[in-house]
């Protein structure tokens, strides 16, 4: 086995064993980025003498008996959204080109403390909106399984940085299903986690009520791992948890008895891929094996899902385009041209924008500015406001009696890049599974279920769980992969 295929666990107590150095950890992973990067593009920033200083500056603490954590010594890939001191930080935009941050978001000055090998930074749609990494400045990442296909979005540059191992994991972001999507697209585990769970602290927001931080890694004991670590209260984020953070791993089980699973039958009304369907009637089948028992739930509000999110979150995101002004930081029409003495404030707004911002960030700016413009907020944002209330409560109500729930987290594999870009309606529908999740603020896992027979694509299984109810869905995420065998298997990339 290649170091790079390592898992974050077994990478971890190689180190430990002293079977392994950081050294040639980082080494056989920086080897593989050469190999296969050209194809996969998952990368925009590689900083390979830095991740190498760090990965012996590991080896000497572990020589020395002064480890700092499981992970320690361990490459990692970061979403173009994390600030990262001295390291340049983009948000795929041409806005964020050239901009080095001045200080580390607060997971990665966890994972920082924890002793991790920062590779670099990994590509993402353009300030996270998007479903499939297209709307990247720096061009769309591939699909390892399929290079003609997305790897999903906004965080497919980190689900295929992990599945190419061309990292042992990754942090990701999502808003509406950012990293359960190229999760599921790309035979990886994803984790959205509870709102407030993980600090939001210098990460680049899209929509800030929505906005969670995440693992995606090669099993679902590699997310408890990491969650362990980037978990917990910050007092830069007033919206983090106070609350005392449990040991994740603890929740590890290869059995279900007791267990009581409800399958939403909205999540599989018309449109859901046939190899879909039946891929996840496997799961239920290996879950009731396990001990669970199935039952078929409704949620009513589900159809609303999507209009609900979508008037939010532009909405949201207008407001937070606004600090883009091409005057304080980032891309500035000054620089191209228009001198200040000549023209009007409002007019280097304009061009700034114009020169900076990509269509679909465009395109969110306009629909936000809409919803939330005279005549029309009580009409569209108040409205979604109180739709988003029931969502929650309902999803409340069915946690009084299930432990979680199961559902597919897209209704269809990964599909052909250029197939949706020009079409956003469909491509919003993409999140069709995903986003009432992050209406309601619950956190959900998108574990590897199979692949589809015609393609040999992937296809993930979501597990939704009650509100910091991360523990219930890790007890059914590792029962279940433990019972299973596809995250084993390997795109065939060389």
């Amino acid at each position: 086995m290649q170091l790079y295929s390592l898992t974050v666990k077994d990478a971890s107590d190689k180190l430990a064993k002293g079977d392994i150095t950081s050294v040639e950890l980082t080494k056989s992973i920086l080897g593989r980025i050469k190999q296969v990067e050209p194809k996969v593009k998952a990368y925009i920033t590689l900083c390979e003498e830095e991740a190498l200083q760090s990965a012996k500056a590991s080896d000497e603490r572990r020589k020395n008996g002064k480890t700092l954590s499981e992970i320690d010594g361990i490459p990692v890939s970061l979403k173009d959204v994390f600030l990262t001191k001295n390291l340049k930080t983009t948000a795929a935009s041409k806005m964020l080109e050239d901009f080095i941050p001045p200080f580390d978001s607060t997971v990665v000055k966890r994972l920082k403390d924890a002793g991790c090998v920062i590779l670099g930074k990994v590509n993402t749609d353009e300030f996270t909106m998007g479903s499939s990494c297209e709307n990247s400045a720096f061009g769309p990442t591939h699909n390892p399984w399929d290079l003609d296909r997305v790897p999903g979005g906004s965080s497919g540059g980190s689900a295929a940085a992990v599945a190419a191992d061309e990292c042992i994991f990754s942090l990701g972001t999502d808003t509406g299903g950012s990293i359960r999507q190229p999760a599921s697209f790309c035979s990886t585990v994803g984790m959205k986690n509870t709102y407030g769970l993980v600090s939001r602290y210098g990460v680049i927001s899209y929509a800030s009520s929505f906005d969670t931080i995440g693992p995606l890694t090669k099993t679902v004991e590699d997310a408890a791992i990491v969650l362990n670590i980037i978990a917990g209260n910050d007092p830069h984020d007033s919206t983090t948890v106070v609350e005392e953070i449990p040991d994740y791993k603890k929740f590890l089980k290869k059995d279900l008895r007791g267990k009581l699973i409800g399958v939403p039958k909205e999540f599989y009304a018309k449109g859901l891929n046939p190899e879909v369907a039946k891929i996840l009637d496997n799961a239920k089948k290996v879950l009731v094996r396990l001990g669970a028992k199935v039952e078929e739930v409704s949620l009513p509000l589900t159809e609303y899902a999507i209009a609900t999110y979508y008037i939010l979150v532009k909405s949201e995101a207008s407001s937070n385009m606004s600090r883009y002004d091409g005057i304080r930081y980032g891309h500035s029409a000054l620089k191209s041209g228009i001198e200040n003495n000549e023209t009007g404030l409002e007019e280097i707004y304009f061009k700034s924008r114009e020169e900076g911002f990509g269509p679909e960030v465009k395109r969110s700016i306009m629909l936000g500015t809409y919803t939330l413009s005279a005549g029309y907020y009580d009409a569209f944002y108040k409205k979604a406001a109180k739709v988003r209330t029931k969502i929650k409560e309902e999803y409340e109500k069915l946690f009084e009696k299930y432990d979680v729930l199961i559902a597919p987290v897209s209704p269809f594999p990964a599909f052909k890049i250029g197939e949706k870009i020009n079409d956003p309606l469909s491509m919003y529908l993409a999140d069709v599974d995903t986003v009432s999740i992050n209406i309601a603020g619950i956190p959900a896992m998108s574990v590897q279920a199979g692949f589809t027979e015609s393609d040999n694509l992937p296809v993930g299984m979501q597990i939704i769980g009650p509100m910091h109810g991360e523990g219930k869905i890790f007890e059914v995420a590792s029962a279940y992969q433990s019972a299973t065998d596809h995250h084993l298997k390997k795109p065939m990339i060389s």
